[in-house]
């Protein structure tokens, strides 16, 4: 467990070996940029945000393409597709390829017009179709839609209320045009809401006709051709069916491209790393001949810096340690089990400036507390195997997929351990089984003791793990004290603590109150005890006088040393919270019990064995589903709480350095981290 140590590194070189530095750094992936000499004067920074853009454009189009490929070509992906990862390609292969990378953006970029062609023709086969639809009630005219009449009349085609009968359409025109006697109204089909009529009548009288008409709500016929509804409804099919011809031929054309969906791939994350470069670009200072360039560098990768700059380029580059008033940020060094519970403490908080990395401790501790919280050996093998499962065939998966899942695989096995000592295979199902169906007594012997037998013994181990737990947090305070030679601090703040519980601790075990726990009465010598009251009156005058010694006011140091003796409190709340170990490992067992003796109540038969399939199958994978979910939620918590709480401060900045940020593919690196 380990923080590496950080160097700030600053590069000076020639301006035009600026680009081939940027690349050589971001393919290394092990220097963090920070801003340089923002004010100095004399430098300058170039504008790259057109260069940005261009770069940013054909990434763009690339993307497009491959979006326009998942559509009509989609790739054939398993259910766990999404733990693959990038595909990893060496760097000789990518190169060639992008030797070609016009021509490849050129593809793209047809691709993303025949589907915006597709997109326009499905826009008008839409439009067609909203058309046939609106002619689709005139269908039995038989005259054109643009029909107005001959020299002497006039003929009116168009909606009016459904609501009218055609003796009201009369009446409308008898009460509002009582003078225009020749009107003949026709109606060429009807609906609930609307009737679609044509009314025939002089042309001198049309416009009284339509004006009366209109008082009925009657509106003109939109749709205006000079063929019969039905010729023309036949025309716009015919349309369609063109379009979706012509749509099905590009369709086809665009499968071609499916064999090139690597190649977009590539160009995409090539010209997307461009713009990453550019952008860094544009913030270093430089003058006509020379930049600067600085940021964080691990310490242990220094050496190989000065290899691929110091030596290939002409430049200097100064190395110094980072000044005490600076914080730099975090990199975390661990062996394979602590690093699968880096998540954990990620999520809490990366160590600040002074902390310990405290992962290797934490992993321990982790492990062994999920595996007692969830205590079935069949859930932890069935955990453990999955996961190794999938980090076997999925190699290539995201680091931080694969933090997690190398944690419930040690959690697993540690959940196999404890569920072996406690007896649990399914909770007890090799029992009910045999009791049910085969009218024998069989049972699994524990190999330590049943925790629902005897929850009070779980308890106590529970506490004495916590205590362990406890004391090895309040032992990295007392390390962090001495390694920054805070002596005093270490006295006050440690040693007079670990004399007032341990002597309370040793007042305790003998007690009345212990022994109606444990069930049994402990005896010490009486030296053991004297030395136990001694120990704790020296801790808590200790601390009652010690606590507050920043303070120059007595009484004001009284008091806060009273105050922090008081958080003898908090410590016995922090225990008490280790008896989540005794509830969840409890509820672990009870849930599954429950769920084996459901399965059974068909007794033995042929029915009684398949109900016993069934809720056993889904009453063990939601007793496991929860069950797992409570151990990591309280897994998490005895950490971060209880834990951390005694030591630790988190706040830290994670290491991000400037490297390929790839979308699709990863290049075969030297790699140095």
């Amino acid at each position: 467990m380990a923080i590496m140590q950080m160097q700030k590194v600053s590069i000076c070189a020639l301006k035009k070996d600026r680009k081939a530095i940027l690349e050589k750094i971001q393919s290394m992936g092990i220097m963090e940029i920070t801003p340089v000499l923002e004010d100095e004067e004399g430098l300058e920074k170039l504008n790259t945000a057109s260069s940005r853009a261009v770069f940013d454009k054909r990434a763009q189009v690339a993307d497009q393409a491959l979006d326009v490929l998942d559509l009509y070509v989609p790739e054939k992906k398993s259910m766990l597709s999404s733990l693959e990862g990038k595909d990893l390609i060496d760097r000789e292969s990518y190169e060639k390829l992008l030797e070609d990378k016009g021509k490849i953006l050129e593809k793209a970029g047809k691709l993303v017009s025949m589907n915006k062609e597709i997109a326009e023709k499905r826009s008008t086969i839409l439009k067609l179709e909203n058309q046939i639809e609106a002619i689709t009630p005139w269908l039995p005219l038989d005259i054109p839609m643009n029909f107005d009449g001959t020299s002497r009349t006039a003929v009116l085609i168009g909606t009016i209320s459904g609501a009218l009968t055609l003796e009201q359409v009369y009446a409308v025109l008898a009460e509002q045009a009582p003078e225009v006697d020749a009107v003949d109204v026709s109606v060429v089909s009807a609906d609930k809401d609307v009737a679609y009529i044509a009314a025939i009548c002089l042309k001198n009288e049309a416009q009284e006709v339509e004006n009366a008409l209109r008082t009925g709500g009657f509106a003109r016929l939109s749709v205006k051709s000079r063929d019969i509804p039905s010729v023309y409804k036949q025309k716009l099919e015919e349309k369609i069916e063109k379009l979706n011809k012509e749509i099905s031929e590009t369709e086809a054309k665009i499968a071609e491209y499916g064999a090139a969906r690597s190649e977009f791939r590539q160009v995409s994350d090539y010209f997307r790393v461009r713009a990453e470069k550019y952008e860094v670009l544009g913030t270093l200072p430089q003058s006509k001949k020379t930049f600067l360039l600085g940021g964080f560098v691990p310490a242990k990768v220094v050496p190989a810096l000065e290899k691929e700059i110091g030596e290939r380029f002409d430049c200097t580059l100064d190395v110094e340690d980072v000044k005490e008033d600076e914080e730099a940020p975090v990199l975390l060094k661990n062996n394979k089990v602590s690093q699968a519970v880096e998540g954990v403490l990620d999520s809490y908080g990366l160590p600040a400036k002074g902390d310990v990395d405290p992962t290797g401790i934490m992993s321990i501790f982790y492990i062994i507390f999920f595996g007692m919280m969830l205590s079935d050996a069949a859930y932890g093998l069935i955990i453990s195997v999955v996961c190794f499962v999938l980090l076997k065939k999925y190699p290539r998966m995201s680091r931080g997929m694969y933090k997690n899942l190398s944690l419930f695989m040690y959690c697993g096995i540690s959940t196999i351990v404890w569920g072996v000592l406690f007896g649990g295979y399914f909770g007890d199902v090799v029992t009910v089984i045999a009791r049910v169906f085969f009218e024998k007594d069989v049972v699994i012997p524990a190999l330590w003791f049943v925790p629902l037998n005897d929850p009070m013994k779980l308890l106590i181990f529970a506490m004495i793990f916590g205590l362990i737990h406890l004391f090895t947090g309040l032992g990295i305070k007392g390390y962090m004290l001495l390694r920054d030679k805070a002596y005093l601090d270490f006295f006050c703040d440690v040693v007079l603590w670990v004399f007032l519980l341990a002597g309370l601790l040793i007042m305790l075990i003998p007690s009345a109150i212990f022994a109606s726990i444990i069930g049994t009465q402990l005896v010490f010598p009486a030296a053991v005890n004297m030395l136990g009251k001694v120990l704790a009156i020296i801790g808590a005058i200790g601390i009652l006088f010690m606590s507050g010694r920043s303070s120059k006011n007595f009484a004001l140091r009284l008091g806060l040393g009273a105050y922090d003796l008081y958080n003898i409190t908090g410590w016995l709340s922090d225990v008490l919270s280790y008896s989540r170990l005794l509830a969840l490992g409890l509820a672990t067992g009870v849930i599954a019990s429950v769920v084996n003796q459901m399965g059974s109540m068909g007794g033995k038969s042929v029915f009684g064995a398949i109900l016993f399939i069934i809720v056993f199958i889904f009453g063990h994978i939601f007793s496991m589903a929860i069950n797992l979910l409570g151990a990591y939620v309280h897994t998490n918590r005895l950490q971060f709480v209880e834990f951390f709480g005694k030591f630790y401060s988190g706040g830290g900045k994670e290491f991000e350095p400037f490297h390929s940020d790839t979308k699709y593919v990863d290049i075969k690196e030297e790699t140095y981290l």
